[in-house]
C-alpha cells in the first residue's frame, strides 16, 4: 500500500532529492508551493501526512494549517520550518500539529516523522507480537510454577501488561494469550481449593492479607502516623481497570500498587462488609446481628455499611473520626465534591463509588451496553471514558491539592463467562451465577469448589445442611430448566462472586500527592 502525502513548500524543487528518496520507500507525494494551493489539494483529496513550511509568502503555515485543519482534523500535519524561535513552536504546537522539523531536514528525519505518525500502531502492534512470541514460554512457566498467592499476583499482573500491549496485534497473538489466561485461572483456581479453608485458619503471617484485613493493615496506619486520609472503594473494580485510572490521575500522586485478596464469595454482601467490619460473615453474623442481612432477605445487603465501620474502630478501641459516603451517579458526585471542604475535619473519610458495578449489571441487562462493551478491552474503554467525563478525575485532583493520602481498593472484580455448569436447588437458593448457596444443591463437584462446612469458612449457615458452591475459571451456574435460554442469555457477561484472577486478586493503591 503507498501512502500518500501532501508536501507545501515554496521552495519545493529544492526538496526534489527528499521526494525521491520517499518515493523510493513508496510513498506518494503530491507537491505544492503555496497554503492556498495546500488548501485546495485537501479539499480534492485524502492524504496520510502532509509536510508544511512555516514560512511561506502569501498565507503562512500556520494560517494554512488552521483551514487545514478545519477540512480534515484528523490528519497528521507537520510543520517545517526554519525558525528555532519558542514562540513560533508554540503556536504550532497548540494548533495541533502532530511533529515539527527545522530545516534543513535530512532524509532520515523525514522518515522518522513518517513511521512515528503514519505507522506507529502497525510498528507498535509488530513489536507487541514479537515480544508475546518471545516471552509465551516464560509466561506459560510463571504460571505452572506459581505455588503463592504472591506468585500468583505477579502472573495476573504479568497477564494483563499483555492484555494491553496485545490490544491493537493481530487477533492470533490475543487468542493464544486468551488461552493462556484460561489455563491460568484453571490452575488458579485449584490453587485456591487447596489452600483457602487452611487459609482460614492460618496466623496472619501464612496467609495473603484479605478483605477484612484492610483497615488495620492499610488504613489505622496512616491514621497512627498522623496523615489526613481518604477511603474510596469503587465497587467492582479490577485490576486493569485501576492501570486506566493511573494513567489519568497518576500525573498529580506518587503510587504504591499492590494486590490483596478478596474473600469468598466474592460479592458485595461478603466482601464489603468485611472490609468496614474487619470480620468475617460469620462474625458479623454473630456480633452484630441487627447489621447482617441474609440472602433470602429483600433487605439491601450493603446498607449497613456505615454503622459497620463504626464498630471496627470501637472494637480496636480508637477515636478516629470519620465520613461515609456513596455516589450512584454522576449528579451525585458532583454533589459531594461540594461538600469536600467540610471532610477536612475527618480522620478518614470513606467513598464508595458504584458506577463500575452498574455497569457491569447494564451490560448484561442492555443489548446497547452489552454492544459497547463486548469485550474487556471495550469494558477497560467504558471505564476510561467513565473517569474523563464525570466529577471522579476532579475529585483526584482536588484530594492532590489537599493533602490527603488516598487509599483506593474494591470488594471484588468480576469475570467475563463463557461456560454454563449445572446445577439445581430449591426455590430459596440465590440467585447469583458464580456462588450458590442452599440445603440440597445438585451439582457436579468436579466443577466447583465446594464448601459443605460453612462454618471452616466463617461463612454464614442459614441451615443446618446448607453448603456454598464456587465457580472457578470462566463457568457460571445455569439451571436445567429454560436451560438454552438462560445460557444465551448470561454467555459472555461479566459476573463476580466465584474464584478467578480478576475476581479474587483486586487492588489496594495508596496515593500520596506529589511533593508532600
Amino acid at each position: 500500500m503507498a501512502y500518500r502525502l501532501l508536501w507545501a513548500d515554496d521552495e519545493i524543487e529544492l526538496l526534489n532529492a527528499h521526494i525521491i528518496f520517499l518515493k523510493s520507500k513508496d510513498y506518494e507525494v503530491v507537491k505544492v508551493t503555496n497554503g492556498p494551493d495546500a488548501i485546495a489539494a485537501c479539499k480534492r483529496e485524502p492524504f496520510d501526512l502532509i509536510l508544511l513550511d512555516e514560512n511561506m509568502p502569501g498565507l503562512t503555515g500556520l494560517e494554512t494549517l488552521l483551514q487545514i485543519k478545519e477540512i480534515t482534523p484528523t490528519t497528521p500535519v507537520v510543520m517545517v520550518t526554519k525558525s528555532e524561535e519558542e514562540d513560533i513552536m508554540e503556536q504550532a504546537i497548540g494548533s495541533k500539529i502532530a511533529d515539527y522539523l527545522i530545516k534543513p531536514v535530512n532524509p532520515s528525519q523525514i522518515l522518522l516523522t513518517l513511521k512515528k505518525n503514519i505507522h506507529k500502531e502497525e510498528i507498535v502492534a509488530e513489536k507487541a507480537n514479537s515480544a508475546y512470541q518471545q516471552n509465551f514460554g516464560k509466561l506459560a512457566m510463571q504460571i505452572s510454577d506459581a505455588r503463592s498467592m504472591d506468585e500468583w499476583q505477579e502472573v495476573y499482573k504479568k497477564i494483563v501488561y499483555w492484555e494491553f500491549e496485545l490490544e491493537n496485534a493481530d487477533s492470533q497473538m490475543r487468542q493464544m494469550l486468551k488461552a493462556q489466561k484460561e489455563e491460568a485461572n484453571n490452575m488458579f483456581g485449584r490453587f485456591v481449593k487447596k489452600n483457602y479453608l487452611e487459609w482460614m485458619r492460618a496466623a496472619r503471617s501464612e496467609r495473603p492479607m484479605m478483605s477484612h484485613d484492610l483497615f488495620r493493615e492499610c488504613i489505622f496506619p496512616l491514621l497512627d502516623n498522623k496523615e489526613k486520609v481518604f477511603f474510596i472503594i469503587i465497587d467492582n473494580f479490577r485490576y486493569d481497570q485501576w492501570r486506566v485510572l493511573a494513567n489519568e490521575i497518576g500525573g498529580d500522586f506518587n503510587i504504591e500498587e499492590g494486590l490483596y485478596t478478596s474473600i469468598l464469595p466474592t460479592a458485595t454482601q461478603y466482601a464489603r462488609n468485611a472490609i468496614f467490619s474487619g470480620l468475617m460473615p460469620s462474625q458479623i453474623k454473630e456480633m452484630f446481628p441487627a447489621l447482617w442481612v441474609d440472602e433470602e432477605e429483600d433487605e439491601g445487603k450493603n446498607l449497613n455499611e456505615e454503622a459497620l465501620i463504626e464498630t471496627q474502630i470501637a472494637r480496636y478501641r480508637r477515636k478516629d473520626s470519620f465520613s461515609y459516603g456513596k455516589v450512584v451517579t454522576s449528579a451525585a458526585a458532583e454533589k459531594y465534591l461540594d461538600t469536600l471542604h467540610n471532610l477536612s475535619k475527618n480522620d478518614v473519610n470513606v467513598l464508595v463509588i458504584n458506577f463500575i458495578d452498574m455497569l457491569s449489571h447494564a451490560r448484561t441487562e442492555s443489548l446497547m451496553v452489552r454492544e459497547l462493551a463486548s469485550d474487556e478491552a471495550a469494558y477497560r474503554s467504558i471505564t476510561l471514558s467513565w473517569i474523563r467525563h464525570s466529577a471522579i478525575k476532579r475529585l483526584f485532583k482536588e484530594l492532590a491539592e489537599n493533602g490527603y493520602t488516598v487509599v483506593i481498593t474494591t470488594d471484588h472484580g468480576s469475570i467475563q463467562v463463557d461456560t454454563p455448569t449445572k446445577v439445581i436447588g430449591d426455590k430459596n437458593t440465590n440467585t447469583n451465577l458464580r456462588y450458590k448457596l442452599g440445603k440440597a444443591l445438585n451439582y457436579n463437584s468436579k466443577e466447583v469448589f465446594e464448601i459443605k462446612e460453612p462454618a471452616k469458612a466463617f461463612l454464614p449457615q442459614p441451615n443446618i445442611s446448607t453448603s456454598y458452591i464456587f465457580a472457578t475459571g470462566g463457568n457460571f451456574f445455569a439451571y436445567p430448566n429454560n436451560y438454552n435460554y438462560y445460557v444465551q442469555y448470561y454467555k459472555d457477561t461479566f459476573q463476580h462472586g466465584g474464584i478467578s484472577l480478576e475476581e479474587m486478586l483486586v487492588p489496594i493503591i495508596k496515593l500520596r500527592p506529589k511533593g508532600k
